[in-house]
């Protein structure tokens, strides 16, 4: 998934774009987490299948959700608390960290990974850069408007449940040999390959 560009996308859009944490008192069970994730897509009703959508689409969106998997992604993303409070393409600056190129962040243990498996690379003549990492949820809209949803043939997760709208996936700019350096050594700092048809697509599932 290429660089985003972040104009907007007619009326579609987020209503609620506020980085506003849930209490502590609030539970983090599957339901309440469903419920969350479907009041901030459907724009701010707490309406579950009514607003969302269809109820397949709303199973879809919901699982996508709650166990990271997003643009036809493999396995689940265990997503830190501290970020699921926030929900997907709400995360705050201050918990986004620098990569060391342009203006891409991500969550911070994801961060440091990425930067210590750039920084290894390049002492091995590798050149690893990225055209993508955190998304916010206005920017998943925009892309999927632009790209299509990766069900579809697109290359856009649907809005609200990409791993980018965590801060825990990247796409690579990187040359066959990078590319290969990569796929040999990136599971050591925790980036696997899990998208078909995107071989830049990388998320941070921990290191092994």
């Amino acid at each position: 998934m290429g660089v985003t560009d972040v104009a907007a996308v007619g009326a579609v859009t987020t209503t609620d774009t506020s980085a506003s944490p849930i209490t502590a008192a609030q539970t983090f069970s599957n339901v309440n987490l469903a419920e969350m994730i479907a009041t901030r897509l459907s724009g701010g009703s707490s309406t579950l299948t009514s607003n969302v959508g269809a109820t397949g689409q709303v199973a879809s969106i919901l699982r996508g959700a709650v166990t990271g998997v997003g643009s036809g992604g493999t396995g689940s993303l265990d997503v830190p608390p501290e970020l699921l409070a926030y929900g997907n393409g709400q995360i705050p600056r201050a918990l986004l960290t620098p990569i060391g190129i342009g203006q891409h962040r991500l969550w911070s243990v994801a961060a440091n990974a990425f930067t210590s498996m750039r920084s290894d690379a390049a002492a091995q003549g590798v050149d690893i850069s990225v055209t993508d990492s955190y998304r916010s949820y206005d920017q998943q809209v925009d892309l999927a408007a632009r790209k299509g949803l990766w069900k579809d043939g697109g290359y856009a997760a649907v809005p609200g449940t990409s791993p980018h709208g965590w801060g825990l996936a990247v796409d690579l700019d990187v040359s066959p040999a990078g590319l290969a350096w990569v796929r040999a050594n990136g599971a050591k700092y925790g980036f696997v390959e899990t998208t078909p048809r995107e071989p830049w697509h990388w998320e941070y599932r921990g290191a092994t």
